[in-house]
């Protein structure tokens, strides 16, 4: 990969680490306790404990991404960033766009 590939590859992570940031941010508001004197009808209140619950899931999953995210950040000031942790070759670079956070390569991911 060569340098130039490498700074794009950090542009993105950086933009995607704060991106994932604020979405956690969003979805920790939407994810607050469905108050009981809450003026709702029955169906509302379960519609709102069900949109909850998918909140909740979301924002796991966020949370999750972005610790992939910060793990790909230390390994490219590491010097580590696109190589496979399991056979050691390069990561192809369109891969690393579209995951910057992976750590194997297609072949290895596959297995």
């Amino acid at each position: 990969m060569t340098e130039d590939e490498k700074k794009e590859i950090k542009r993105i992570i950086d933009e995607q680490i704060e991106s994932v940031r604020e979405e956690i941010e969003e979805l920790k508001e939407l994810t607050k306790p469905v108050k009981l004197d809450a003026s709702v009808g029955r169906l509302s209140r379960m519609d709102a404990i069900n949109n909850k619950a998918i909140n909740e899931k979301q924002l796991r999953d966020k949370k999750s991404t972005l610790q992939k995210l910060e793990r790909a950040q230390e390994r490219y000031e590491e010097g580590k960033l696109g190589k496979c942790l399991k056979c050691g070759k390069e990561i192809p670079f369109g891969r690393l766009k579209f995951m910057p956070y992976t750590t194997r390569c297609v072949q290895c991911a596959g297995r």
